[in-house]
């Protein structure tokens, strides 16, 4: 009895001690690492070896944060710097999150080259900028990030009114791969001499970018606000009209597939109706100088896009026809006339599922003239199709 009331009382004791140690540990202040300078001169120095003007051994800074960015950046300047920069060229140092070995290394440069004196031009920015843009790109209106400030130098060696290179500066243009410099560099030239918002650049942006890819050599030159502006709802209309025969396309699709048993996933459904089963023809019309030969094809439009496209270059409405081909009730065809690198759209030809020709309009909804329909003769000829 006795041993087991001494025994719980030691028992009692080691807990009260182990619960006091436990406080203490909470309460007490752990030693902090010192500043990790080593590794910020490390980091900072690695690759730019001999643009270094200062002996790194000899960096003993008076820092007291233990943030790896900082004092990479501390050691940037330790080591490089003569002159001190912009915000923008040094947050390099700081993150280099989401850019690729090359960016970073140029934009290390770039901050190096502006640091020590040197000249930014003669250092690469030549092949973006002028030398007026160069200097305006080192001396930026207000906070803005490398990019931004490369647009910003751009957009003011444009306008006269520094308000307008500032929202240019707040654009997705600054978003904008450099490779495609040439083209939004007149982009931004244009909405100097027709400033607008930055919400409008922005909408004017995805327009004009699509419009870029589908024709590398697309030029704003002789376009106003006004007729940019009518063109993009235009191209807004047909997004939407591509986005909903799409949505009736994967609905067939998915329909057709549960009366079949399959259970097909959207990745395995085709971007594409089936169409008639018939091959897509050409001939070319005879002529001694190669230069003026003149090739016609016949083309099935098997895409939403196609359609829309068609719709929108002969300024008719075949692309409601999209139901009938989706069903395969019918299918839509091209005639185009190819000639010194140019292709002109000609005819389109409605067929019904017995290869009938139900209707065949040209721009405008026009007959079709009597050399189309010599051409028309002959394509029905090659693939069995019956003229009304």
């Amino acid at each position: 009895m006795a041993h087991s009331l001494i025994q719980r009382r030691r028992e009692a004791e080691r807990a009260r001690v182990e619960a006091y140690e436990l406080s203490l540990r909470h309460v007490s202040q752990r030693t902090r690492p010192p500043p990790d300078f080593e590794t910020a001169i490390y980091e900072a120095r690695r690759g730019f070896e001999a643009d270094i003007v200062r002996d790194a051994e000899a960096w003993k800074p008076r820092m007291k944060t233990r943030d790896a960015a900082r004092l990479r950046l501390a050691a940037a300047r330790y080591l490089f710097a003569r002159y001190p920069v912009a915000e923008h060229l040094e947050q390099i140092w700081i993150d280099g999150a989401g850019l690729g070995a090359g960016e970073i290394h140029l934009r290390k440069r770039w901050y190096i080259a502006a640091a020590g004196g040197g000249s930014l031009y003669t250092a690469g920015a030549a092949e973006w900028l002028s030398r007026k843009e160069v200097h305006a790109f080192l001396n930026p209106l207000g906070s803005v990030g490398f990019e931004a400030a490369i647009w910003q130098a751009i957009a003011r060696s444009y306008a006269n009114d520094p308000a307008i290179a500032m929202r240019i500066a707040r654009t997705r243009i600054t978003q904008t791969p450099r490779a495609q410099n040439r083209f939004w560099r007149e982009v931004v030239r244009f909405f100097c001499a027709h400033p607008t918002t930055v919400e409008d650049m922005d909408d004017f942006h995805d327009y004009l970018a699509d419009c870029h890819r589908r024709d590398p050599e697309y030029t704003l030159k002789g376009r106003s606000l006004i007729s940019l502006a009518r063109q993009m709802r235009e191209w807004h209309r047909d997004l939407d009209a591509i986005a909903r025969i799409e949505a009736a396309r994967r609905r067939a699709e998915a329909a057709r597939n549960r009366a079949r048993g399959l259970a097909a996933s959207p990745e395995q459904i085709e971007d594409r109706w089936l169409g008639a089963a018939i091959a897509d023809w050409s001939w070319t019309k005879s002529s001694k100088d190669r230069a003026k030969r003149e090739e016609y094809v016949v083309v099935q439009l098997r895409t939403a896009a196609d359609l829309v496209a068609e719709t929108r270059g002969m300024r008719h409405c075949v692309a409601t026809y999209a139901t009938k081909c989706i069903a395969g009730h019918a299918s839509i065809w091209s005639l185009r006339r190819r000639a010194s690198g140019d292709v002109q759209r000609l005819l389109t030809i409605e067929l019904d599922s017995r290869s009938r020709a139900v209707q065949v309009r040209g721009f405008a909804n026009r007959p079709p003239l009597a050399e189309e329909s010599k051409i028309l003769e002959r394509w029905a000829q090659a693939r069995g199709i019956m003229l009304l």
